[in-house]
């Protein structure tokens, strides 16, 4: 299938001028959750030569098949049907990358990855999508931060594990990582305060939140440091390959077989 083609975007320059030139946090809150509000939909990738070569920040959101990713995105736009949430998780197997910017133009790109981990896909499929996304983490080199979304109520498991080490390297060289414990309308004070204790120390020097969609807890607050992701964000010349060394190919295909073990849960909620 033909794929489209892709605006030409500008050089990134309106996101950090609105963060300046708004004088308080209140104000800086504001133009990041307005900032956020003109994410529009720009292409959707099935291999990973697919997707154009942008030279601007690009914010991935991954985590497990129910997870909540669709409703985190659509929450944080204030777009109720900009990523889709698949009525068979799992299913949604594609990278969706959609643009931002004011007045039609493009300063950053979200990027929605396939949730993972549910057993219901096919295991060539399975296999074929995780090693996209495992290729997809370690590669692309204008990747400004990844967003792992996580079911408080069941933890980080083995397979959000694996994508911690994946994305390792790069973290430890300094791109932004974001842990955002999702449904947490689930968990009373006491519950929510032991969840974000845990995750941060599974979080390898990411940042941690608790985040509900119903409550639009931590919302604000997330859409203000995405923004100031971008904001700060200097193009690399070139991906340093030494921050993979021994992820080669062989690794990386055994990393994303990996991403398909462990047990599987679904609750139907998207929050």
């Amino acid at each position: 299938m033909t794929q489209p083609h892709p605006p030409a975007p500008p050089t990134p320059a309106s996101t950090s001028s609105d963060l300046a030139a708004a004088p308080d946090l209140a104000g800086q809150t504001k133009q990041a959750m307005g900032w956020l509000h003109t994410t529009r939909f720009l292409i959707t990738a099935a291999q990973l030569h697919h997707l154009p070569q942008y030279r601007l920040p690009e914010i991935a959101f991954v985590g497990r098949s129910n997870a909540g990713k669709s409703t985190c995105i659509n929450t944080l736009t204030q777009q109720n049907q900009l990523a889709y949430a698949s009525k068979k998780p799992g299913r949604t197997q594609h990278i969706n990358l959609f643009a931002l910017g004011r007045h039609g133009q493009t300063d950053a790109v979200l990027a929605d990855l396939p949730g993972y981990g549910y057993a219901a896909v096919p295991k060539q499929d399975k296999i074929r999508w995780q090693r996209v996304m495992a290729n997809y983490l370690m590669s692309r080199d204008n990747l400004c931060g990844v967003v792992l979304l996580c079911d408080p109520r069941h933890g980080m498991t083995e397979l959000d594990d694996i994508l911690l080490e994946v994305i390792r390297p790069r973290v430890e060289a300094g791109m932004q990582f974001l842990v955002l414990l999702t449904k947490a309308d689930k968990l009373n004070r006491s519950e929510g305060a032991k969840a974000l204790s845990i995750a941060r120390l599974q979080a390898g020097g990411g940042q941690v939140r608790l985040f509900s969609a119903l409550k639009r807890q931590g919302v604000e607050e997330t859409a203000l440091l995405l923004s100031q992701w971008v904001a700060n964000w200097t193009p690399p010349a070139t991906l340093d390959t030494n921050l993979i060394a021994g992820l080669d190919t062989e690794v990386g295909t055994d990393l994303g077989t990996d991403l398909n073990v462990g047990d599987e849960y679904t609750d139907g909620e998207h929050r």
